[in-house]
């Protein structure tokens, strides 16, 4: 094929098999009718009868946003009370201790697609977990990074410390700086949440790692399910973990308004800095506000000012925190609906905690993915398993899904 390209771009292709087996889904629906569809692919909340879940309190918020709200340009780093609103909302009554501020981006992915660009060198190894979003690869591999992945969960189902500390320390072997993406919380694609104990340990592994303080760790918490983790100040109480740290050891939280504000096509979210030192921070922001001008320029101001104007009302923070949990509840029972029938059909899972997937281990995944569509089920198939959306299927439609995947590994010849 002749191409134009330049050398390091020939050959990309954005091809998603997530939004490929949602397709296929809707196009079904749309034949033989939703209620004959099973589609666990979506990465949004739906209700009960498969429609679009967007918070009361949002669509108020939105709909009364005036032109100049919704189509000026905001600034480059961001609307300052939409940064402190993000910042508060984040962390609760857990604001670590340190120097803090932030950038905003179009959502978790644009934080992603900063820190790789600007604390790793071309060639580097940027270090994720096994079980991760399939476009940290891509995000990793368009900056010409390499990704380098470790055994997030022992066989007993925790935070695998030992595999952990020994890819941070071989990758420090040969790099000044070493960037780790740690989706530790409600993880797509397992729902595993590490405890505040695992956090710390972590913690403790980098720090024992940069300790002589000729190399830098730049920890990436990202928390894009946070809202959907657990109780409000509950599973908000690890960010304390991340104050007072040496100077070498830079955590930047991907927070994203995607899940927690249910603005998914907003595309906004924001890059928040935590640190001992005041120059960090500095630079932090300096840094990140450079690259998004030279990328996106500015963000979605409409977005912006609609969290704004919730976050500035006692009461319409009141009605989020209502509208949250009500919505936390409804998936961790799809969940337990899944995970009680897999139990009693012999089908294992990777420990869920909370969040919006729960993963099935299980090798040839596509094989029975695809005699799962025969049967009207649609599901994204991973390196190492089998994703299923629990913020998407509805209660009643997750009975008997079990059944179904057992039937489905087994006539792929598959195993677990």
């Amino acid at each position: 094929m002749f191409s134009v390209a330049a050398p390091h771009a020939k050959g990309k292709c954005a091809e998603d098999n997530i939004f490929a087996a949602n397709n296929r889904a809707i196009a079904l629906a749309e034949k033989i009718g939703n209620d004959q569809v099973v589609n666990g692919t979506v990465g949004s909340i739906l209700d009960e009868d498969g429609n679009l879940v967007v918070l009361d309190v949002v669509k108020e918020a939105l709909t009364k946003l005036s032109p100049k709200e919704i189509c000026a340009y905001a600034p480059i780093q961001g609307y300052r009370k939409f940064l402190d609103d993000c910042i508060d909302q984040c962390f609760g009554e857990s604001r670590p201790e340190g120097y803090i501020d932030a950038c905003s981006t179009p959502g978790g992915t644009g934080v992603l697609h900063h820190v790789v660009h600007n604390y790793t060198e071309p060639g580097d190894e940027v270090l994720i977990t096994d079980w991760h979003w399939g476009a940290y690869d891509s995000l990793i591999d368009d900056n010409n990074r390499r990704v380098r992945s470790f055994s997030f969960l022992t066989e007993e189902g925790h935070f695998n410390a030992p595999a952990f500390k020994e890819a941070v320390e071989d990758i420090l072997k040969n790099q000044d700086n070493i960037v780790i993406i740690l989706n530790g919380i409600a993880n797509n694609p397992t729902g595993y949440c590490m405890s505040v104990a695992e956090w710390q340990k972590a913690v403790d592994i980098l720090k024992d790692a940069v300790a002589d303080g000729r190399k830098n760790a730049i920890l990436v918490p990202d928390v894009a399910y946070l809202d959907y983790s657990g109780e409000k100040q509950e599973c908000r109480k690890f960010f304390k973990v991340f104050g007072g740290l040496p100077k070498n050891i830079l955590v930047v939280c991907a927070y994203t308004l995607s899940k927690g504000f249910t603005m998914y096509g907003q595309r906004m979210g924001a890059m928040i800095g935590i640190s001992s030192d005041k120059d960090v921070i500095k630079e932090f922001v300096d840094i990140n506000q450079y690259s998004s001008r030279a990328t996106w320029s500015n963000c979605n101001s409409a977005a912006q000012n609609a969290m704004i104007h919730i976050c500035e009302d006692p009461d319409k923070i009141r009605q989020l925190d209502e509208e949250r949990a009500r919505y936390f509840k409804l998936i961790q029972e799809r969940a337990a609906i899944f995970m009680k029938e897999a139990k009693e059909e012999g089908v294992k899972f990777v420990p869920y905690i909370s969040g919006f997937f729960i993963t099935i281990p299980v090798t040839n995944s596509q094989a029975v993915c695809d005699d799962l569509e025969k049967q009207h089920v649609f599901l994204v198939p991973l390196k190492k398993g089998i994703r299923l959306a629990v913020c998407s299927v509805s209660r009643e439609k997750m009975k008997g899904l079990a059944h179904k995947l057992a039937l489905a590994i087994k006539a792929a010849g598959a195993r677990q």
